[in-house]
Formats: structure tokens, sequence, C-alpha cells
């Protein structure tokens, strides 16, 4: 089916592939090879995965305290075996989306990107492009970077995603999370929880008031602030899905534009 569904990147979170709130070194390996599978299936023209750090790099940067910038040996130390981590868990993800047979190809984007005061201030996608060119799928995740001011900040996978998208000219952006979407209340924890399947200008400010950040180890500030971002972009034109990638099939549906998860764009 490829082509049948717009030039995307879809960005999976930390918390679906990996053991986030527990906080050990594992993947959820099942799930990653039936989410590529989807992938595989449904593949656009032109594709960018961006994973989350998950277990292998939040706990690591909360007890360093890296994302605050580097203070000492020790912190040097952690900045690189935080690096180092995000190879493991990379290189665990590539490999299932090789075996389902989409040509995969990891780009690290701490190699491209400087930070100043953590934010991000330039990032060269010349090679994302080349790639996406040459019929590969770049496949991108959240790391330590430098930052100009700190030393080291955290440059997460919801940062990049957006930005790349808007620096390649992708059409659209999947979130692939552990939450069907936007809800009025965590339906976790709330059965009376109500799913908002539109974030638009009009009602953002009330939506916004909803959010109360991740219940897990989140030193990228939840999901209060990936919609502050995604509404954001929304503004300079880039549409998006949240979807539970737990769901079989979501990802593939909200790739085709079904009405799933919550829609993120700048109508209204």
């Amino acid at each position: 089916m490829r082509g049948s569904v717009p030039s995307a990147v879809v960005k999976l979170g930390g918390s679906v592939i990996t053991d986030k709130a527990g906080g050990s070194l594992t993947v959820d390996s099942t799930l990653v090879a039936r989410i590529a599978a989807e992938l595989a299936q449904h593949r656009p023209d032109r594709l960018v995965i961006v994973h989350g750090a998950g277990s292998f790099g939040h706990r690591i940067v909360m007890e360093s305290g890296i994302h605050q910038g580097l203070a000492d040996a020790a912190s040097r130390l952690a900045m690189g075996e935080t690096q180092r981590l995000q190879y493991e868990l990379d290189a665990i993800v590539t490999r299932s989306l090789l075996e389902a047979g989409l040509p995969a190809m990891p780009v690290q984007a701490s190699a491209a990107a400087v930070l100043s005061g953590g934010e991000l201030v330039h990032f060269d996608t010349t090679v994302v492009r080349v790639l996406l060119d040459q019929g590969l799928v770049p496949v991108l995740y959240g790391v330590p970077a430098v930052d100009r001011e700190r030393g080291c900040a955290i440059l997460s996978g919801d940062v990049i995603a957006p930005f790349v998208a808007h620096a390649v000219g992708l059409e659209w952006m999947v979130h692939a999370t552990d939450v069907d979407g936007i809800f009025t209340a965590d339906p976790r924890t709330d059965p009376s929880a109500v799913r908002i399947s539109h974030v638009h200008r009009r009602n953002f400010a009330e939506v916004r008031a909803c959010l109360t950040g991740s219940t897990s180890v989140d030193v990228t500030g939840g999901m209060a602030r990936k919609v502050a971002e995604l509404m954001a972009w929304a503004e300079r034109g880039l549409r998006s899905r949240i979807v539970d990638a737990r769901i079989p099939d979501r990802v593939a549906a909200a790739l085709r534009g079904e009405d799933v998860g919550t829609l993120v764009d700048g109508t209204g």
C-alpha cells in the first residue's frame, strides 16, 4: 500500500516500546515488531521514524541531572553512558524495522544538533533529506545533546519529530503513545474521561487545562508539553495525530487519515 498515505514522521513513544514506568532496560519486542509490520504494510513514499528513550534514558538522566547541564566528571560520564544506551535501544528498534522489510537507517541527532539554554537552535537535516531521496527510512531518537550554555541538554524525540517533518517537507505526524489521544482526564485512572477528537485554536486553552503531564519518569515534560509543541507546529501547517500504539492497526489507521485518537491541527 505504499504511496496511499501522506509522507509522514512516526514518533514511537518511549513509554510504548520500553518499560519506562518500571525502569528496567527492556524492550517490548513483540509490540515493536507488530508496529514495524504495520509501517511496512502502510509505508508512505517518504517516512521518518523517531523513537523516545523510555527506560533507556529518562531514569539515568534524572538521577545524573545532565538535563540541567554538565556539573562535574560524573555528569560527563553520564552523558556518554546515556548516549550509549540510546545506541543500544535504537539497534533493537532498527533491527525490528529491517526484519519487517523497511530500509531503516539509524541517524544520531546529537551529531548534527546544537541547543542553547535547553532550546534547539541548530539541526542540520541534510542527511535525513538525502536518505529520503534514496528511498531509505531514517530512524532518529531522543538523545543527550550539546548545549552552548549548559554543556548538555536533552533533545527529545517530541522535539525532533516536528522539527524534521517541517525541515524536510513531510505532511503528517503520528505520535504513537500509550494512550489513545487526549482526554478530559487521565483515562487510566478516571473511567469518566472523554476523548477529545480534535485539538485546534479555539479549544486549545481548555484542552491544556486538562493536561497534567506524564505519570511516569519523564524529564522532557510529558503529554502537556507534547501537545503544546504540536499546537505550535500546527500553526506552521503541520498536522499530527496522537494514538495508542498498543491497539492493533491504530498506527496504520492514523497514517490512513482515519478518525482515531486525537487530531492536532491549526484549524478553528
